[in-house]
């Protein structure tokens, strides 16, 4: 299961270049040393995993008490459900987020405190900047959290946001170092990608609800050939 979270955040960064790429690259990291730049953009991916993480904490108590209730199987099939109808739909998940009064006023917060981060240049606005950055409204974090909700536990939670962070970070860290080189037409052209990488992502969800009960490994065959036959 927890492989998803990595494959998540890896495929899905795809689309964080553009949601997140500006401040990415944003950051005032071009007018200093090449190895003082590489630990900033560290930092500044530590900070997002680090949020990324505290949400996990979160939603993995709501996850324990759902798989003590048994609805971690129909949990899985809504959101690969919720997913399809996203991309049939071509849904504005973000534009949505942002629409609403308490996500819109909480973005709003967001950015000015972000505007007067990304003045800084030291160390300390680096991972600042990285922590508000994980809590910018996004559908592909929101989708992570799905996944990190059927993990069933308080520490599944914080590992799957850990590893799906992880999984983002080679693309955010390669946008950020590239940084304002990183052209518009390119970042639109690796978002053509993401309804497939949509789609994908909601069939696993659903054969993984579809699967749930099944028991795992070679032990369910040998049940079966040991199991007693009428004749």
């Amino acid at each position: 299961m927890f492989w998803t979270a990595f494959t998540i955040g890896l495929l899905g960064s795809l689309h964080c270049v553009g949601m997140c790429g500006p401040i990415a690259c944003a950051l005032p990291a071009g007018e200093q040393s090449p190895w003082k730049t590489a630990g900033n953009l560290l930092l500044y991916n530590s900070g997002r995993i680090a949020t990324y993480i505290f949400l996990g904490l979160l939603i993995g108590v709501l996850g324990k008490g759902l798989f003590m209730a048994g609805l971690q199987r129909w949990l899985s099939i809504g959101a690969g459900a919720f997913l399809l109808i996203v991309v049939l739909f071509s849904i504005p998940v973000e534009n949505k987020l942002l629409q609403s009064p308490w996500t819109g006023r909480f973005y709003l917060y967001l950015k000015q405190r972000l505007a007067r981060l990304l003045r800084g240049s030291g160390a300390a606005h680096f991972l600042q900047v990285g922590i508000l950055n994980g809590f910018l409204p996004c559908g592909l974090v929101y989708m992570a959290v799905l996944g990190a909700l059927s993990a069933g536990s308080i520490a599944g939670g914080a590992l799957y946001m850990l590893l799906f962070g992880l999984g983002t970070t080679p693309l955010m860290f390669s946008a950020a170092l590239a940084g304002r080189r990183l052209g518009i037409r390119f970042q639109n052209r690796l978002r053509k990608f993401y309804p497939v990488f949509l789609t994908g992502l909601a069939l696993l969800f659903i054969l993984r609800g579809l699967q749930f009960d099944l028991p795992r490994g070679f032990t369910f065959w040998e049940a079966i050939q040991n199991t007693p036959m009428c004749h």
